[in-house]
């Protein structure tokens, strides 16, 4: 069995510790700084075999350097000549195995050019997101175009909504502040906000997320419906799904 693991990094970065439990040897996806992760490591006698990164930005990459130094682990990232110690440089379409399950490599620009993400199907399944999609938000857009970014949530959506969604940033409950504006007649949002609240004065993680539960309280997910497209039109365009999208995003970076 595969499990997914939290180490708390940074002001409010995870980085996530994937492994079978059946072996010593794990993968961390993302790290922003590497004394958690060697502290975890040291502490539960695991090796560290393999790296992913979803992108260049330094709270994702920090810790490269010193946990390649240490473990030589494999490392595998985007195509980016910018990310030193990447051994394999994957994109769209690729595939790599990861824990002895094959993970599906998506290309999903937005908050970076560079982004990718990585999906393996299965029970459960898991998408490992970055700053794309956090649960009920969405990455700011640093590099990439709103037409970008929207596209890459759309094909988030379309996975098997029990895919579990893997995000680097514990931004659920200012996502939930903001959807419950963006999104006022959904009840599911105030539920989820309360569930936010209670977990996170317990110093709990919020993730992972899922597929079906970002369909229920994103509102970037949700341009369509009728409460979130009237949100958006008082803030700005809302001609159609894409102008809705782009108007939220842009009302959340001054929200």
């Amino acid at each position: 069995m595969m499990s997914v693991t939290p180490i708390p990094a940074l002001s409010d970065n995870y980085i996530w510790l994937i492994r079978q439990d059946t072996s010593q040897s794990v993968c961390v996806v993302d790290p922003g700084e590497a004394a958690p992760v060697i502290e975890f490591l040291e502490r539960e006698s695991l090796t560290l075999d393999t790296i992913l990164i979803t992108h260049h930005h330094q709270d994702h990459t920090g810790g490269l350097d010193a946990l390649t130094k240490r473990y030589s682990p494999r490392v595998i990232g985007p195509d980016n000549p910018s990310i030193k110690g990447i051994d394999e440089r994957v994109g769209e379409g690729d595939q790599v195995r990861i824990m002895g399950r094959l993970f599906e490599v998506m290309a999903t620009p937005g908050h970076t050019l560079d982004h990718i993400s990585y999906f393996t199907p299965g029970i459960p399944a898991l998408l490992f997101c970055g700053d794309t999609l956090f649960c009920a938000g969405c990455g700011r857009l640093f590099e990439g175009t709103p037409e970008q970014m929207f596209t890459s949530l759309n094909r988030f959506a379309e996975l098997p909504e029990d895919t579990l969604v893997f995000a680097a940033h514990e931004y659920t409950q200012a996502n939930l502040t903001f959807a419950r504006a963006a999104d006022p007649d959904n009840d599911a949002v105030t539920h989820a906000l309360q569930e936010c609240e209670k977990a996170r004065m317990l110093d709990r993680p919020t993730l992972p997320s899922t597929i079906g539960r970002e369909l229920k309280i994103n509102p970037y997910l949700r341009v369509g419906t009728d409460s979130v497209r009237q949100a958006a039109g008082s803030q700005g365009a809302n001609d159609d799904d894409l102008a809705t999208f782009t108007t939220l995003r842009e009302w959340k970076n001054r929200f």
